[in-house]
């Protein structure tokens, strides 16, 4: 990808999260936009942090750990978030490498990150990640699950940014985004961590504080 297009791209998603915004009377400000990368080489990640973008995504801590200690020496300010699912014998792993945690879902993975935040002395916000469409090959925890999860976080002193989720897929992602809003508002939680490449505009014009998107901004994955 040239540098062109990755700053062309990276204007485009950047315009289009202003509008909805505005339609919301949001300040486009307030959004982060997360650059989701994973499957992607370093070579296709650099273009768009020369254009400027900070914010970068992983589904896996063992593929993030391969290639962005060095991304990282070669620019300042860069945040890494884990997005994917994560299994609790990667806690110390994730919480020494990630910026934010977007996939906390069960009680055994707040123990763990507890711990490891303890050990490493570094606290990472998390997002509590809801199964919102009840879909049994999605992680997250139920809805009816969320306040008892919210309480063991709180105990251990996990430090919540909010509520993340993915909706089904070919359906009305409205409705599902609007229920995490209301669950977020229920609890006292701000962050909401909804919306990807085909859906994000809606997510914003609903609240969503971080965005999550690739293929828009990286192009189909091969």
């Amino acid at each position: 990808m040239s540098f062109d297009t990755a700053d062309s791209r990276l204007s485009a998603i950047h315009q289009r999260i202003a509008r909805a915004a505005k339609i919301a009377a949001r300040d486009s400000g307030d959004i982060t936009l997360i650059a989701i990368s994973k499957t992607h080489e370093a070579d296709a990640i650099r273009p768009l942090i020369a254009a400027g973008q900070r914010a970068f995504g992983e589904n896996r801590v063992q593929e993030a750990a391969a290639k962005w200690p060095a991304l990282r020496e070669e620019t300042v300010g860069v945040e890494l978030h884990l997005v994917g699912q994560l299994q609790s014998n990667k806690a110390e792993d994730a919480v020494a490498l990630f910026d934010a945690i977007h996939s906390v879902d069960r009680p055994s993975l707040v123990a763990a990150l507890a711990r490891a935040m303890d050990k490493a002395d570094r606290r990472p916000p998390c997002f509590i990640q809801v199964n919102i469409g009840n879909e049994p090959q999605k992680g997250g925890c139920a809805a009816a699950d969320l306040p008892a999860l919210l309480a063991e976080a709180r105990a251990a002193a996990l430090p919540l940014a909010g509520l993340m989720a993915v909706p089904p897929l070919r359906v009305e992602a409205a409705p599902y985004f609007a229920l995490l809003a209301k669950l977020a508002r229920d609890n006292g939680l701000a962050g909401l961590s909804m919306g990807m490449s085909d859906d994000f505009e809606t997510a914003v014009t609903i609240g969503a504080t971080h965005v999550r998107v690739g293929t828009a901004l990286f192009g189909a994955r091969a």
